[in-house]
Protein backbone atom coordinates (compact mmCIF):
# COMPACT_ATOMS: atom_id res chain seq x y z
CA UNK A 1 0.00 0.00 0.00
CA UNK A 2 1.32 3.73 -0.63
CA UNK A 3 -0.13 6.36 1.06
CA UNK A 4 0.76 9.57 2.08
CA UNK A 5 3.01 10.81 5.19
CA UNK A 6 1.83 11.42 8.46
CA UNK A 7 3.25 12.52 11.78
CA UNK A 8 4.62 9.44 13.91
CA UNK A 9 6.26 7.89 10.47
CA UNK A 10 9.73 9.55 10.65
CA UNK A 11 11.19 6.94 13.15
CA UNK A 12 10.47 4.43 10.66
CA UNK A 13 11.47 6.03 7.53
CA UNK A 14 14.83 6.13 8.84
CA UNK A 15 15.34 3.04 9.60
CA UNK A 16 14.13 2.90 5.96
CA UNK A 17 16.59 5.38 5.01
CA UNK A 18 19.68 3.53 6.97
CA UNK A 19 18.75 0.32 5.83
CA UNK A 20 18.55 1.24 2.30
CA UNK A 21 22.10 2.96 2.08
CA UNK A 22 23.68 0.19 4.48
CA UNK A 23 22.23 -3.06 3.32
CA UNK A 24 22.34 -2.36 -0.50
CA UNK A 25 24.07 0.83 -1.69
CA UNK A 26 26.77 -0.71 0.43
CA UNK A 27 27.25 -2.87 -2.71
CA UNK A 28 28.51 0.48 -4.82
CA UNK A 29 30.08 2.73 -2.02
CA UNK A 30 32.99 2.43 0.70
CA UNK A 31 32.57 1.68 4.29
CA UNK A 32 33.53 5.16 4.80
CA UNK A 33 31.00 6.50 2.19
CA UNK A 34 28.45 4.42 4.07
CA UNK A 35 29.59 6.13 7.36
CA UNK A 36 29.78 9.34 6.15
CA UNK A 37 26.28 9.17 4.15
CA UNK A 38 24.20 7.45 6.93
CA UNK A 39 26.04 8.06 10.36
CA UNK A 40 24.90 6.10 13.39
CA UNK A 41 24.74 9.71 14.96
CA UNK A 42 22.16 11.15 12.62
CA UNK A 43 20.19 14.11 14.64
CA UNK A 44 16.61 12.51 15.04
CA UNK A 45 14.90 15.84 15.20
CA UNK A 46 16.53 17.08 12.38
CA UNK A 47 15.30 13.69 10.17
CA UNK A 48 12.02 14.75 11.90
CA UNK A 49 11.86 18.24 10.64
CA UNK A 50 13.28 16.92 7.16
CA UNK A 51 10.50 14.40 6.21
CA UNK A 52 7.46 16.82 7.58
CA UNK A 53 8.82 19.33 5.36
CA UNK A 54 9.15 16.79 2.36
CA UNK A 55 5.89 15.25 2.86
CA UNK A 56 6.92 11.47 1.34
CA UNK A 57 4.56 8.60 -0.05
CA UNK A 58 5.39 5.70 2.39
CA UNK A 59 5.00 2.28 1.24
CA UNK A 60 3.33 -0.43 3.71
CA UNK A 61 3.37 -3.88 3.51
CA UNK A 62 1.88 -5.81 6.65
CA UNK A 63 1.59 -2.73 8.89
CA UNK A 64 5.71 -2.20 7.78
CA UNK A 65 7.19 0.70 6.45
CA UNK A 66 9.13 -0.90 4.08
CA UNK A 67 9.74 2.33 1.89
CA UNK A 68 9.51 6.47 0.70
CA UNK A 69 9.79 8.49 -1.98
CA UNK A 70 8.73 12.21 -2.10
CA UNK A 71 8.01 14.47 -5.23
CA UNK A 72 8.22 18.22 -5.06
CA UNK A 73 6.10 20.77 -6.40
CA UNK A 74 8.83 21.97 -8.48
CA UNK A 75 9.32 18.20 -10.40
CA UNK A 76 12.75 17.25 -7.75
CA UNK A 77 12.68 13.75 -6.32
CA UNK A 78 14.82 14.57 -3.17
CA UNK A 79 14.39 10.98 -1.40
CA UNK A 80 13.87 7.70 -2.65
CA UNK A 81 14.47 4.56 -0.19
CA UNK A 82 13.63 1.20 -0.30
CA UNK A 83 14.47 -0.82 2.89
CA UNK A 84 17.58 -3.05 2.80
CA UNK A 85 15.68 -6.06 4.00
CA UNK A 86 12.76 -5.58 1.43
CA UNK A 87 14.76 -5.49 -1.84
CA UNK A 88 13.73 -6.78 -5.47
CA UNK A 89 10.02 -6.76 -4.32
CA UNK A 90 8.25 -4.21 -6.27
CA UNK A 91 8.24 -1.49 -3.66
CA UNK A 92 9.98 1.13 -5.94
CA UNK A 93 8.22 0.30 -8.80
CA UNK A 94 5.23 0.98 -7.14
CA UNK A 95 6.76 4.31 -5.56
CA UNK A 96 7.76 5.37 -8.65
CA UNK A 97 4.30 4.40 -10.44
CA UNK A 98 2.85 7.03 -7.73
CA UNK A 99 5.12 9.73 -7.94
CA UNK A 100 4.49 9.57 -12.13
CA UNK A 101 1.01 9.67 -11.04
CA UNK A 102 1.82 12.64 -8.33
CA UNK A 103 3.48 14.69 -11.30
CA UNK A 104 0.41 14.06 -13.80
CA UNK A 105 -1.87 15.60 -11.38
CA UNK A 106 0.52 18.92 -10.55
CA UNK A 107 0.97 19.08 -14.84
CA UNK A 108 4.83 18.62 -14.05
CA UNK A 109 6.51 18.86 -17.46
CA UNK A 110 9.68 17.03 -16.00
CA UNK A 111 11.25 14.82 -12.90
CA UNK A 112 15.13 14.99 -11.78
CA UNK A 113 16.50 13.86 -8.91
CA UNK A 114 20.37 13.55 -7.36
CA UNK A 115 20.35 9.07 -8.04
CA UNK A 116 23.13 7.19 -5.86
CA UNK A 117 25.09 4.97 -8.17
CA UNK A 118 23.06 1.95 -6.72
CA UNK A 119 19.55 3.42 -7.93
CA UNK A 120 20.85 5.12 -11.47
CA UNK A 121 20.10 1.65 -13.18
CA UNK A 122 16.31 1.57 -11.88
CA UNK A 123 15.88 5.01 -12.54
CA UNK A 124 17.09 4.51 -16.00
CA UNK A 125 14.80 1.99 -16.38
CA UNK A 126 12.29 4.14 -15.53
CA UNK A 127 12.86 6.39 -17.99
CA UNK A 128 15.21 8.57 -16.53
CA UNK A 129 18.94 9.81 -18.33
CA UNK A 130 21.85 11.09 -16.50
CA UNK A 131 22.49 14.67 -17.11
CA UNK A 132 25.40 15.10 -14.81
CA UNK A 133 27.93 13.07 -12.37
CA UNK A 134 28.63 14.71 -9.13
CA UNK A 135 30.95 14.05 -6.51
CA UNK A 136 29.50 15.05 -3.75
CA UNK A 137 30.94 15.76 0.04
CA UNK A 138 29.43 14.32 3.03
CA UNK A 139 31.17 14.62 6.33
CA UNK A 140 34.66 15.38 4.65
CA UNK A 141 34.17 11.89 2.29
CA UNK A 142 33.52 12.41 -1.62
CA UNK A 143 30.50 10.34 -2.69
CA UNK A 144 29.51 9.85 -6.26
CA UNK A 145 25.96 10.23 -7.43
CA UNK A 146 24.14 11.63 -10.77
CA UNK A 147 21.75 14.25 -12.05
CA UNK A 148 19.11 12.15 -13.86
CA UNK A 149 15.92 13.87 -15.38
CA UNK A 150 12.55 12.31 -17.09
CA UNK A 151 11.01 14.54 -19.88
CA UNK A 152 6.78 13.66 -19.34
CA UNK A 153 5.69 15.97 -22.06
Amino acid sequence: MIRRFKPGDEAALLDVYRSAIHLIAAQDYTAEQIQAWAPADMDADSWARRMREIQPFVAEQGGEIVGYADLQQNGYIDHFFVSGRHPRQGIGRRLMQRIHQEANALGLIELTSQVSKTAEPFFLLHGFEVVERQFPVRRGVVLQNAVMRKVLR
